[in-house]
């Protein structure tokens, strides 16, 4: 009988390169959660929710995005 996992889903607004709160408080619970047996993860870039706080200024959007999915890898 296979069992069926419970679907994860988490995002992370662009705000440019990530910093230790980043790391401490998000990717590191992303990386254990990905590693277990119980979840099956989604991660994304909630680049819409981006415009929420800088919807006039969108020139750096595209650059934010980029580095902080570099910075995820």
């Amino acid at each position: 009988m296979e069992i069926k996992k419970q679907r994860l889903v988490s995002g992370m607004r662009p705000t440019g390169k990530l910093h230790i709160g980043h790391w401490k408080g998000a990717l590191t619970n992303w990386i254990s959660l990905q590693n277990s047996e119980e979840y099956d993860c989604l991660f994304f870039v909630a680049s819409w929710h981006a415009l929420t706080t800088k919807y006039a200024e969108t020139e750096n959007l595209k650059t934010d995005i980029l580095e902080m999915v570099a910075d995820w890898l």
